[in-house]
């Protein structure tokens, strides 16, 4: 199966890709939370007298700068004072040059709502009579082009991480905890801290170029991101790099000292760093619920809270989901995740999908207002999708819950039946492995005395004499094998039986073979233990590999590995969803923004 499981990976990240660019290639710069409800003068009037002032009025507060409204003649000439300020309530406005001549005028606004996201627009009026104009009113750059896409990756990126750092470690403390010395989990988990700080890194640097001018060069301009920490948004991103330094200390003590741990130690401390894990997920989920759409509108009070707890039961949920899938695909063969931890994190996972359906439906009451803004407007539009979605992941949810069921009962009677085989399997490997190193070592010897003894004999005997001395070479080299391996006296007698009456220079000659059969008894002793060492392992490997062919040959385990990994690929598409879907203006504000241009 793991040969499988790199396609399959490149599978999901393809369809994360595509569908990640086509949802955010259609979010363009109009995905906003404020919206411009009213204005004075009004849009296309034609005013007889010079107005003093220009008034906008937006359906949130907003956040202004010395040239968030602007005001330009005929000819494209500034001709306000350069100091917007707020009148009341939503209302803001700014002062224009006394004496202006008739003609057309062009009123540009780029402000950020008060949930972080920019907003951009123009329009005109005119004085006495309409006069054409050089101004160009399309050539707004907030919230859009590249910046505005590298934006929204960031922001997928940063949920991405969010998920499936809070959920793989909340998947750990809750159903696995021996999961927490398995190292595929470990990577996943800090894999999600590094995309999550990452990307948080990435959108403060591309803030002020998002909110701004839009272009890829002001990305790294020093002034617009001081300006940029001096914002709501801004101060939440900080708050959200603190917290990340936090949760890597948590990462540390959940992947070094509590892996050590007792089984009696490992309670005591399963329960601090879960109030401490759960602190940290809390704060880094309210990093965004205090900063964005939760912040503003109706009952910010609660929509806060009820935004925290809807991405603290997302990320269990769908993080949870994540670290299974790692788990079943790539856990060691003798540290198989159990049944009994799949069962826990079923109930888990059915606790956090009540709680996003409860905290879902109110954030869609709160954002839509009416049943006609789930077809008239796009974020009725994308939220009929994303239920759509969920409904989808929750019938194969349905289904791996099925099967989580058959992975208990297979998993008892595999383990009953198999037990004792493998059991007395690894009780005679170790004697297997040395028996055969022991006939390995010895044949080794018996092969080197034959070759000394030889040689031995040749070099001794007469040239006539070479081939009875070979025979009885030959009749030694036997002696030699049936005897203890590695007996020089027996190597010793070979040799003088094989050399006839070779008299003294024979004995030296016999000597002289008697040692270096020594050594090369010795190296080839040497190289028998390695050779043990070799089969060793090769044992090992042939355990673990039969441990993980009787592990994978569970039907249970099959399927819920089809339906886990189904599972994931549809929270891919989801995610992406979700992601426009918080960046995209409410029904209820695109819906009171259109009846206010009517009635003007």
């Amino acid at each position: 199966m793991t040969q499988t499981i790199a396609p399959r990976v490149r599978m999901l990240v393809l369809l994360f890709l595509a569908v990640t660019g086509a949802l955010l290639a259609g979010a363009g710069p109009a995905s906003a939370h404020a919206a411009l409800t009213g204005s004075d003068p009004t849009q296309g009037v034609v005013v007889d007298k010079a107005p003093t002032q220009v008034t906008l009025t937006f359906s949130e507060t907003v956040s202004l700068n010395d040239d968030s409204l602007r005001v330009l003649d005929p000819k494209g000439t500034r001709v306000d004072n350069g100091k917007p300020a707020g009148t009341s309530g939503t209302s803001y406005a700014v002062q224009l040059h006394s004496g202006l001549p008739n003609g057309t005028y062009t009123v540009t606004y780029q402000v950020v709502s008060a949930d972080s996201h920019p907003v951009a627009g123009a329009y005109t009026f005119s004085i006495g009579s309409p006069s054409k104009t050089s101004v160009s009113v399309s050539d707004q750059g907030a919230g859009g082009g590249v910046v505005g896409w590298l934006y929204g990756f960031g922001r997928y990126m940063s949920y991405a991480g969010f998920i499936v750092l809070v959920g793989g470690a909340a998947f750990v403390l809750a159903c696995w905890q021996r999961g927490s010395g398995v190292r595929a989990v470990q990577r996943l988990v800090v894999s999600g801290w590094v995309a999550m700080t990452a990307a948080t890194l990435f959108l403060l640097l591309l803030r002020g170029s998002y909110t701004s001018s839009g272009k890829v060069g002001d990305v790294f301009d020093l002034d617009l991101l001081g300006q940029v920490l001096q914002t709501k948004t801004g101060a939440a991103m900080v708050s959200r790099l603190l917290l990340l330094a936090a949760a890597a200390l948590f990462i540390a003590v959940l992947f070094g000292a509590y892996d050590k741990r007792e089984a009696e130690e490992k309670r005591d401390l399963t329960f601090g760093l879960a109030i401490g894990g759960t602190v940290v997920a809390a704060g880094l989920a309210a990093s965004w619920a205090m900063a964005e759409h939760a912040s503003t509108g109706l009952q910010p009070g609660i929509a806060m809270p009820v935004d925290v707890l809807h991405l603290l039961a997302v990320a269990t949920w769908l993080g949870g989901l994540t670290a299974l899938l790692v788990a079943l695909y790539r856990a060691p063969a003798d540290l198989p995740v159990e049944g009994s931890a799949v069962r826990r994190f079923s109930q888990v996972a059915f606790g956090s999908v009540l709680t996003v359906v409860a905290t879902g439906v109110y954030q869609s009451w709160r954002q839509l207002g009416s049943w006609s803004a789930f077809t008239d407007t796009r974020y009725g539009q994308l939220l009929l999708i994303k239920i759509g979605l969920v409904a989808l992941l929750v019938g194969i949810a349905w289904i791996s819950r099925r099967w989580t069921a058959q992975l208990a009962d297979t998993t008892s009677k595999a383990t009953a039946a198999t037990s004792a085989p493998e059991d007395s399997t690894l009780e005679s490997a170790p004697e297997a492995v040395s028996e055969t190193a022991s006939e390995a070592t010895s044949e080794t010897v018996s092969k080197a005395t034959s070759e000394t003894v030889s040689k031995t004999a040749s070099e001794a005997a007469p040239e006539k004499e070479r081939v009875t001395a070979g025979a009885a070479a030959a009749t030694g080299t036997s002696d030699a094998g049936t005897a203890a391996s590695g007996d020089t006296e027996s190597g010793s007698n070979a040799a003088d039986s094989g050399s006839g009456s070779g008299g003294k220079s024979s004995g030296g000659k016999s000597s002289g073979g008697k040692s270096s059969g020594g050594k090369s008894s010795g190296g080839k002793s040497s190289g028998g233990k390695n050779r043990a060492a070799q089969l060793a392992r090769q044992q090992a490997a042939v355990d673990a590999t039969r441990q993980k062919r009787l592990r994978d040959s569970d039907p249970g385990r099959f399927g819920l590995r089809r339906s886990v990994l189904a599972e994931a690929g549809v929270a891919v598409v989801l995610l992406a969803v979700t992601t426009v879907l918080t960046s995209t203006e409410p029904g209820r504000t695109e819906q009171d923004a259109a009846k206010a241009n009517k009635s003007s």
